[in-house]
């Protein structure tokens, strides 16, 4: 029986929204002097930064949100929930490493790296496969390698943008809403796909010879 349970649509919802609000808010605060197309998202949770503890905030409750929606979805596979739990616990511990004020930092772009990978690889770690019953959309194969394969190709374009000084800011914008937005996607599939209810269930009507 595919099924999650319905806060898990919350979790999964608010995702996207902490992360987008979150920035949109912070590059508010910090004002023309942060270049969204230049800048990453962790110049605005950088020690100083205006919007400092707004979008601290908001990857604090990124990563809440995916270990909730990674507990919910109890008929994906584990390692892809593993993977999905691991990227909100990366998110977490940004929130706590943040990037210095000027220059980069060692801890921090190693937690973020992690966080990128294991939130790009969850999708295919989560594909059902094997099963005698039809999957959701988002945990078949196909779906899930692509938005995988999506994810891996929006990374490497932020890795280009980060070392040709270009514009980061709009990848790295492009590939954490994608990560973001996906388990929303999951989620939504799950609750929409058609239960099997079981014989014994239906008052065994279905199994009269």
């Amino acid at each position: 029986m595919y099924s999650v349970p319905r806060w898990a649509l919350f979790s999964s919802g608010c995702a996207p929204v902490l992360l987008i609000s979150g920035w949109m808010i912070a590059g508010h605060l910090e004002g023309t002097a942060y270049d969204p197309v230049r800048q990453t998202i962790s110049v605005l949770a950088a020690y100083g930064a205006a919007g400092f503890w707004v979008m601290t905030g908001a990857l604090f409750g990124l990563g809440v949100c995916h270990l909730f929606t990674a507990y919910g979805l109890r008929t994906a596979e584990r390692a892809g929930r593993l993977a999905l739990a691991g990227g909100g616990l990366a998110a977490l511990v940004v929130s706590f490493v943040p990037a210095p004020s000027s220059g980069g930092s060692l801890r921090h772009g190693s937690v973020a790296a992690v966080g990128f990978v294991l939130l790009a690889v969850w999708p295919v770690l989560a594909a059902v496969r094997g099963r005698t019953a039809v999957p959701p959309w988002g945990l078949r194969p196909a779906p899930a390698l692509a938005a995988t394969a999506v994810m891996g190709l929006t990374a490497g374009w932020f890795i280009y943008e980060m070392n040709t000084d270009g514009v980061a800011g709009v990848a790295e914008r492009v590939v954490t809403c994608i990560q973001a937005v996906w388990p929303l996607v999951v989620v939504a599939s799950c609750l929409r796909h058609p239960r099997r209810v079981p014989a014994t269930e239906r008052g065994g009507a279905d199994s009269t010879p």
